[in-house]
């Protein structure tokens, strides 16, 4: 939260955890920080998801499409999932994502889900069509944090994951049973989860980009309205080309050296 500090005469954030056991402190900030809301911040599109059975068969999907091939990626040993990355222009990439059939099992013996509803039986059916492009990830950048958000708005906000892959550390909103982000009931795959990354380190400054660009990601809900809302209280609107639709979609369009290309 946010306090007056009068021995600095300007207004600081307090630190909670301080108060237990010892003196609080307070941090300074910019005042004009000190009541801008978390949500006044605009996000920037970190990357675009797409769902697969297997690696292979996301990995051709995309490469097939686009005409690329994938540069980097590995496994998520926690989630039970592995992915494959393919560079995009403007610090953007591609993650295609499967369940990791040589994930070792948990000590504990009980599995977290698997994130972007790769455990649920509507996904498993939609996949035996093929991969798709399922979801997509959006950045919060500092001095924004994303854990203090999430902990300021729980009801807006999916809980907070640390997570590492090789040499790289981020954080994302994964709801408890590992569905899709969503807000009073609408989401699927529209609404994008959120990450931060621990460092300055981003996997695009590792990743060629193919001279593929992204140049409009659409979407179409059945309740265009309720997840138009919570774009817009993300700040996150001016990312998506958001329409009514009868069912959920998501289209990514891209410029390659092939010409317009399109995931869907």
């Amino acid at each position: 939260m946010y306090r007056y500090c009068a021995g600095r005469r300007d207004y600081s954030f307090f630190d909670g955890d301080a108060a237990r056991g010892r003196r609080a402190r307070c941090k300074p900030v910019p005042i004009s920080l000190a009541f801008r809301p978390m949500a006044a911040h605009s996000l920037t599109l970190d990357h675009l998801v797409v769902a697969a059975r297997t690696l292979e068969e996301g990995v051709a999907y995309v490469a097939d499409t686009l005409g690329i091939e994938p540069a980097g990626g590995g496994a998520h040993p926690s989630m039970r999932t592995h992915n494959r990355l393919f560079g995009l222009w403007g610090r953007a990439y591609l993650e295609v994502i499967a369940a990791d059939p040589d994930a070792p099992a948990p000590a504990d013996g009980r599995p977290r889900p698997r994130l972007f509803g790769l455990d649920d039986p509507a996904t498993h059916a939609r996949l035996e069509q093929g991969p798709y492009l399922a979801h997509w990830v959006a950045r919060v950048d500092r001095p924004r944090e994303l854990g203090l958000w999430q902990r300021q708005y729980p009801a807006r906000i999916a809980r907070v994951v640390p997570m590492t892959r090789g040499d790289f550390g981020w954080r994302l909103t994964v709801p408890d049973d590992g569905a899709l982000p969503a807000w009073q009931g609408a989401g699927d795959g529209v609404l994008p989860s959120l990450i931060q990354w621990s460092d300055a380190r981003h996997p695009c400054d590792a990743l060629p980009h193919g001279d593929v660009a992204l140049t409009a990601l659409k979407a179409a809900h059945p309740r265009a309205d309720t997840v138009r809302e919570q774009l817009v209280w993300l700040n996150a609107a001016h990312l998506l080309e958001l329409d009514a639709g009868e069912t959920p979609a998501l289209v990514a369009e891209f410029d390659t050296p092939r010409g317009a290309r399109t995931l869907r």
